[in-house]
């Protein structure tokens, strides 16, 4: 396994990378189920990601970068079939059966995953009782957003389409976290752009024998395609996509995976806002309390997370200050070693 550089990012972007994947893939399973009114799921998935992967290329190659390096096109495929392929296909496959909302749910093991297949931070993770304590609390909250609405699934009768949908998002969930691991520890020579461009024109093209096979092209009548299965394609290869799947990537190279992972608590949470204010869903007194307990989850993680990285930077200072010899007078030390206006004779 390569060898990680240790590599940062400015505040402000960490930030803006973090509501990206946050906000726009929460809205994603509800523009997923829009956008299947017109499309079957394996297409869907080749046109969202051969679109945006060609766009992506198309534009790294305008600015001048390396593109067909052949070591980087083999790691950006094997991250991209585990999460865009198997991944996010999982999602689509199974958003033909059950709400967008329970899909989120499910999808909510992901930061349980991240912490078992992540073994160079086996030490770290399972050290962390704030990183235990905050994925516990996490997924108790989702528990209490959909626990209605899992009762009730099992209760009408759906036992068989909620529980093969489970069994297909677990597997779904393992895969993505399988590789965004494998995007963040084997690093590639080019860009995270380029490596990007890659992992989704792969992805694209794996869904394309699953179309032919199904025959959903011979059964599919182009000009009864809404409107809306038009609008959210777009919004999903633009945001969903090219935007919301930048930013995860870049994130995964400036930020733990652990911490990264906390986007699968946040998504319900925006998928069911967008419920209630989209498509007139009801939410319950339990649902808001759990909308509570996953950002208080979040909070929990981040944090102390955050917490770690400053006190890092002031050893990083500390150790940075010059060394005086003994022999220096009292004096000058105390003038070099205290702050001013702090110096005692």
């Amino acid at each position: 396994m390569d060898a990680l550089h240790k590599k940062t990012g400015s505040p402000f972007m960490v930030i803006l990378a973090f509501a990206t994947v946050y906000i726009v893939w929460g809205s994603t399973y509800f523009f997923i189920q829009k956008a299947m009114s017109g499309f079957p799921p394996f297409l869907l998935g080749a046109m969202r990601f051969l679109i945006a992967g060609i766009l992506m290329l198309g534009w790294t190659r305008l600015k001048g970068e390396q593109v067909f390096v052949k070591i980087d096109i083999k790691h950006a495929a094997v991250s991209g079939l585990l999460m865009l392929f198997i991944g996010t296909g999982a999602v689509i496959w199974v958003e033909q059966y059950l709400p967008s909302a329970m899909v989120a749910i499910m999808i909510s093991s992901g930061p349980v995953w991240f912490i078992l297949l992540d073994k160079p931070k086996w030490a770290e993770n399972f050290r962390s009782k704030a990183t235990i304590g905050g994925l516990i609390v996490g997924f108790a909250g989702i528990l209490l957003l959909f626990g209605e609405n899992i009762v009730s699934a099992f209760a009408t009768g759906g036992n068989q389409q909620v529980l093969g949908g489970v069994a297909i998002l677990i597997i779904g969930s393992m895969a993505w976290a399988g590789g965004s691991l494998y995007s963040k520890y084997y690093s590639t020579s080019g860009s995270v752009s380029v490596n990007i461009a890659w992992q989704m024109l792969v992805a694209g093209i794996a869904f394309i024998p699953g179309s032919i096979l199904t025959g959903e092209l011979q059964l599919l009548d182009w000009n009864t395609i809404p409107m809306d299965a038009w609008l959210s394609l777009f919004y999903l290869i633009v945001f969903g996509s090219i935007a919301g799947f930048s930013a995860y990537v870049w994130l995964l190279q400036v930020r733990s995976a652990t911490q990264v992972s906390t986007h699968a608590y946040v998504n319900p949470v925006v998928a069911v806002l967008l419920g209630v204010f989209l498509a007139n869903e009801h939410i319950s007194l339990l649902q808001v309390l759990g909308l509570l307990t996953i950002l208080a989850s979040v909070l929990i993680i981040n944090l102390v997370k955050y917490r770690k990285g400053r006190m890092a930077v002031q050893k990083e200072n500390i150790a940075a200050q010059p060394t005086l010899s003994p022999t220096t007078p009292k004096i000058v030390q105390q003038i070099t070693l205290q702050p001013f206006g702090e110096v005692k004779s």
